[in-house]
């Protein structure tokens, strides 16, 4: 049986279909557009389960709905975060307050590394989320904080002088030559306001991640192994000290754990 696993979150919805047991590439759209999906969906091969996570809110639940019913697949099963799952347990007194795609990165964590080491699932989307699971399969709480996007929207939004300055910094040439006699940039320090508040913003997600790291590891004697997933975790991922585990399926292998739909390791 076909299974198609699907992640909705803030800025994007992503799937990936389990055939024979393996799990396929990940897709991803626009959250505010399944067309890409719904066409997907048309040539997909026959599905008999649809499971997922959805923080993406009712219109997109109703939206994707609707586009499996028109497909014909059958009614999607939407994860929810509870007391324990997977061999994970939850550490929220209100387990169903704990979002499920957060939820579902800390089981998968865990499993890939082995169901016995501590670890950390970093997502990096709109939001930056950081969850402990430590290597008795307990979850010890989680972090939450603005993603790099919603940081510099925030920022060029919310001040008067910043923003007009960075939109004339975007308008002129990238090789736009520094004053003579100036000394060298020191890096990641920059020379322009747009850049300046790009590379601020990616500073900060890193620096959020590695502060929290160490945190952990001084607290329980161990390094955590961290996994990292989510849309804008390239650049931040560039910028982060602590060794780290990009997994862009993250959240879908969660998913499967926690439905049980199984799904062969890589070779």
């Amino acid at each position: 049986m076909n299974t198609l696993l699907f992640d909705a979150g803030n800025s994007r919805f992503k799937w990936a279909l389990v055939r024979n047991g393996r799990l396929g590439a990940q897709r991803a759209v626009p959250r505010e557009d399944l067309t890409g999906f719904t066409a997907w969906l048309r040539r997909a091969p026959a599905i008999g389960r649809v499971v997922g996570v959805n923080v993406a809110g009712a219109r997109l639940e109703r939206e994707l709905r609707a586009a499996l019913r028109t497909a014909g697949a059958p009614r999607p099963e939407f994860i929810v975060s509870t007391r324990a799952a997977a061999g994970v347990r939850n550490a929220y007194a209100r387990p169903g307050r704990l979002g499920a795609d957060r939820w579902a990165a800390a089981i998968a964590a865990w499993h890939r590394a082995g169901c016995y080491r501590t670890v950390c699932a970093v997502c990096i989307g709109t939001a930056l989320t950081i969850d402990l699971v430590d290597q008795d399969g307990y979850h010890r709480g989680g972090l939450i904080a603005p993603g790099p996007s919603l940081m510099l929207d925030s920022l060029l939004g919310r001040t008067a002088d910043i923003a007009p300055r960075a939109a004339l910094d975007a308008r002129r040439s990238a090789a736009m030559r520094r004053p003579t006699g100036s000394r060298p940039l020191v890096p990641p320090l920059t020379g322009a306001t747009m850049s300046a508040v790009e590379e601020g913003c990616l500073a900060a997600a890193a620096g959020f991640v590695d502060r929290t790291v160490n945190q952990v590891a001084r607290a329980l004697n161990v390094r955590p192994v961290v996994f990292i997933t989510g849309g804008a975790s390239a650049p931040v991922i560039a910028r982060i000290r602590s060794a780290c585990r990009p997994c862009d399926e993250l959240v879908l292998r969660g998913v499967a754990l926690i439905a049980e739909v199984p799904i062969r390791r890589r070779a």
